[in-house]
C-alpha cells in the first residue's frame, strides 16, 4: 500500500485515542495553544470593545484571584503534574489498576474539601477583595466579590478535570488537553454575547464557570471513560498512594511560586490606577499566546516522557532531553520576543483597539506587552526546569526555592510601581522571573540532574544575534512608517495596523532567516524540513 499522505498523517493526530510521541504531542499542543490564543484574543477584543479599561474590567480581572488561590493552596494548582509522575510509577510496576484506584481516592477526598472551601470562601470574598485591592472603591469590591462567588465552583470542575486528564496524558493521549482551553474561551465569548445586555460584565464570569465545567471536567471525563477508566467510589485515607501524592503535592500547596503570584503582586499596586489592572492583564494575554506555544506546549508535552525516563532510571537521556528542550525554547523565545517588541503597537491596536478601549489604552497596553516580551525566553526556560523536578518526583526543593524568590521579588514590584508606575510592574515581573529561571537551573545543575554545560549556547547565541538585528531594524523602520501613516490617515487605524503588522512580520522573517543562515544556524533548515518545504 502507498504511504499515507501528509494530510492523512495530520488527521491521525486528531483521533482522541491516538498515542503520541514527544514531537507529535508538541505539534498538537502548540497548534492548540495557537488556536486557543487566537480565540482568547478574540475574547479579549470582545471584552475590550464592550467594556473598555476601567473599574468594571479591573473588578472582573481581580475576581479570578481568590478562586485561583484556592486551587493553588488546596490542590497545588497543577495537580496533573504530580499525578502523571505517580501514575507512571504504577504503570512501570505493572500496577495500572491500582494507580487508577489511587486516582479516585484522591479525587473523591479533594472534591469534598474543595466543596467545603468554596462555601466558606463565598462568605470571605468581600474582605479578601478589599484587602488585596486597596485602591478599589466600595462598588468595585461588591462587584468583584459577586463575580468571585460565581467563579469559585468552577475550581472543583477544574480539579476533577485535571485528575482525569492525567490518566489520559499517561496514556499519551493529548487531544483532550489540547481542546480544554479552546472550549473555555468559547464559553466566555458565548456567555458574553448572549447575556451581557441583561447581566453586564457578570456574564463573563458565568461563561468562565461554564467553560471550566465543559472544557475541563466534562471533556476529560468523557475521554477517560472512552479510555476505559471507570469511576470508583470510596476514600481510603490509609492508602500508601494517597500519602505519596500528598508528599509530592504538599510543596505545591504551601509553596508560592512567582509565576503564579505575579498577577497578584501587580494587581495589588495597580488597583490604585483605574484601568491599570485591565491594561496589564491584556498585555499579559498578548504575551501568553507565544509563551503558551513555547513553554507550556513543550513542557506539557515533554513531562510524561521525562517522568517515564526518570522512572526507568535513564538519567542521561533525561538530562539530555531537558537540556535540548530548554535550548530550543530559549532560542525560539529570543527570536519571538524581538518580533513582539518591534511590532507591539500594531498588535495591541489590532487586538484591543476600538469601542470603549481608547487609543491611550492601546498605547499603554503595547508598552506593557513589549516590556513583558523581554522575559519570554526566561518564562519558557523556567517552565521546563520546574517540570523537570516534578517529573523526577522532586517538589519540595523547587517550591522552597521559588517561595524564597517570591519573598525577595515582592519589594521589586513596589519599587517598580513607585519609580515607573504600571510599566514598572512589568519590569519587576521580568526581574523576578529571571531570578526564578537562574535558581532552578543552578539547582538542577548542582544535583547533577541537568548540566548547564549541556545547553546549546552556540545556537542560542546565533538566535540572540538574529533577534537583535531583525527586531531593532524592523522596529525602527516600521515605527517611523507607522507614525507617518497614522498622521496622514488618522481614520484608517485598523488598516494601517494590519498593513504594518503584515509587512513587518514578513520582513522580520527575511532578516532573521538571513542572519541565522549567515551565522551557521541549523534552525532555518530544520524548520523548513519540519514544514515539508525542503
Amino acid at each position: 500500500m502507498p504511504p499515507p499522505s501528509r494530510w492523512a498523517r495530520g488527521l491521525r493526530l486528531l483521533r482522541p485515542s491516538h498515542t503520541h510521541t514527544v514531537f507529535t504531542a508538541s505539534i498538537l499542543l502548540a497548534s492548540s495553544s495557537l488556536l486557543s490564543s487566537v480565540i482568547g484574543l478574540c475574547r479579549g477584543k470582545f471584552i475590550a470593545w464592550l467594556f473598555g479599561a476601567g473599574s468594571q474590567t479591573d473588578a472582573y480581572m481581580a475576581a479570578f484571584r481568590l478562586p485561583d488561590l484556592m486551587n493553588n493552596f488546596l490542590v497545588g494548582g497543577a495537580v496533573s503534574i504530580t499525578f502523571i509522575t505517580l501514575l507512571n510509577r504504577y504503570r512501570e510496576r505493572g500496577e495500572e489498576s491500582e494507580g487508577e484506584r489511587v486516582l479516585f481516592i484522591v479525587l473523591n477526598a479533594v472534591v469534598l474539601v474543595l466543596t467545603a472551601a468554596t462555601i466558606i470562601l463565598m462568605f470571605l470574598a468581600a474582605p479578601y477583595i478589599r484587602a488585596t485591592n486597596p485602591g478599589f472603591s466600595s462598588e468595585q469590591v461588591a462587584l468583584c466579590a459577586h463575580m468571585t462567588r460565581i467563579l469559585l465552583p468552577g475550581q472543583i470542575c477544574l480539579f476533577a478535570g485535571s485528575v482525569l486528564g492525567a490518566a489520559l496524558l499517561v496514556r499519551r493521549q493529548f487531544l483532550y488537553q489540547a481542546m480544554t482551553p479552546i472550549l473555555y474561551n468559547l464559553s466566555i465569548i458565548a456567555a458574553g454575547v448572549l447575556l451581557h445586555r441583561w447581566l453586564g460584565i457578570q456574564s463573563l464570569a458565568i461563561g468562565a464557570t461554564t467553560g471550566f465545567f465543559l472544557g475541563s471536567f466534562a471533556l476529560n471525563a468523557w475521554g477517560a471513560a472512552r479510555a476505559g477508566v471507570r469511576y470508583r467510589w470510596g476514600i481510603d485515607l490509609r492508602h500508601p498512594g494517597l500519602r505519596q501524592w500528598l508528599y509530592m503535592t504538599l510543596p505545591l500547596m504551601f509553596g508560592f511560586a512567582l509565576p503564579f503570584l505575579d498577577p497578584y503582586f501587580a494587581g495589588y499596586f495597580a488597583s490604585h490606577g483605574s484601568g491599570d489592572i485591565t491594561r496589564l492583564a491584556n498585555a499579559k494575554q498578548l504575551f501568553s499566546a507565544p509563551m503558551s506555544m513555547l513553554s507550556l506546549a513543550a513542557g506539557a508535552a515533554s513531562l510524561p516522557f521525562f517522568a517515564q525516563l526518570w522512572a526507568q532510571g535513564k538519567r542521561y537521556e533525561f538530562a539530555v532531553g531537558v537540556a535540548d528542550s530548554v535550548s530550543r525554547v530559549v532560542a525560539l523565545g529570543l527570536l519571538a520576543a524581538s518580533a513582539m517588541i518591534a511590532l507591539a503597537q500594531p498588535i495591541a491596536g489590532l487586538v484591543f483597539g476600538g469601542g470603549r478601549f481608547t487609543p491611550e489604552d492601546v498605547r499603554q497596553t503595547a508598552l506593557f506587552f513589549a516590556l513583558y516580551a523581554l522575559s519570554l525566553f526566561l518564562w519558557s526556560a523556567q517552565a521546563i526546569y520546574a517540570r523537570s523536578f516534578y517529573a523526577a518526583g522532586i517538589t519540595w526543593l523547587p517550591m522552597l526555592a521559588s517561595s524564597i524568590i517570591t519573598l525577595v521579588a515582592f519589594p521589586l514590584y513596589g519599587l517598580g510601581y513607585h519609580w515607573h508606575g504600571a510599566a514598572g510592574l512589568a519590569l519587576a515581573s521580568d526581574a523576578g522571573i529571571a531570578l526564578q529561571a537562574m535558581v532552578l537551573a543552578v539547582l538542577l545543575h548542582r544535583r547533577r540532574m541537568v548540566s548547564l554545560v549541556s545547553l546549546d549556547y552556540a545556537e542560542m547565541g546565533r538566535c540572540l544575534l538574529a533577534a537583535v538585528v531583525s527586531g531593532a531594524g524592523i522596529g525602527l523602520l516600521f515605527w517611523w512608517l507607522g507614525g507617518v501613516a497614522h498622521n496622514a490617515m488618522p481614520g484608517h487605524v485598523y488598516w494601517i495596523d494590519f498593513a504594518v503588522l503584515l509587512a513587518g512580520t514578513a520582513l522580520w522573517l527575511v532578516v532573521a532567516k538571513w542572519v541565522l543562515e549567515k551565522t551557521g544556524s541549523a534552525l532555518p533548515r530544520v524548520a523548513m524540513k519540519r514544514l515539508g518545504m525542503e
